[in-house]
């Protein structure tokens, strides 16, 4: 649900009009629009900002893992509209395990933002048109990123050595 305060916010207040049940919270930082979107509602809240509110680049798609919260991670969508000069934050919170909708069919310049967050974190994004590792060896075991990660690193043998 939108909060009150944001109601009177033309990006917000579209959105809301769209899809009501697809925004779950929400704040204004700094003059930027930040909104909380139900997981299985990204994609269709991703296609309404980026064909009918102008928000034409992504920016970036990046996570947080919040161990020991749950759900656990945060995935988050840097959308910008150029023709307003507005910018808008996305967030999806996600349970470790838990896959969610790839944008890709949006924006074709978030296939590698999603495989940085599925190499680093280990999110998996549905419909990814090439989910693999894009940062760290094919054969690199566990995700670097996230807080229950080993400080020290795993030993991790190079072929060249």
């Amino acid at each position: 649900m939108l909060p009150d305060q944001l109601k009177s916010h033309r990006t917000a207040a579209a959105l809301e009009a769209f899809d009501s049940a697809a925004i779950v919270g929400g704040h204004m930082d700094r003059d930027e629009l930040t909104l909380l979107i139900a997981p299985e509602r990204i994609l269709p809240i991703c296609r309404m900002a980026r064909n009918d509110l102008s928000f034409i680049r992504l920016s970036a798609v990046t996570a947080v893992d919040w161990l020991p919260e749950e759900p656990r991670f945060e995935v988050v969508y840097l959308l910008h509209s150029l023709d307003r000069n507005e910018r808008l934050r996305l967030k999806v919170r996600v349970a470790n395990g838990q896959e969610i909708d790839s944008v890709c069919s949006v924006w074709r310049g978030a296939n590698w933002y999603e495989r940085e967050v599925f190499d680093m974190f280990g999110v998996k994004f549905r419909n990814h048109p090439d989910l693999r590792r894009i940062m760290m060896p094919t054969d690199w075991e566990g995700h670097p990123l996230r807080k229950d990660y080993p400080v020290h690193g795993h030993k991790y043998s190079y072929g060249n050595e």
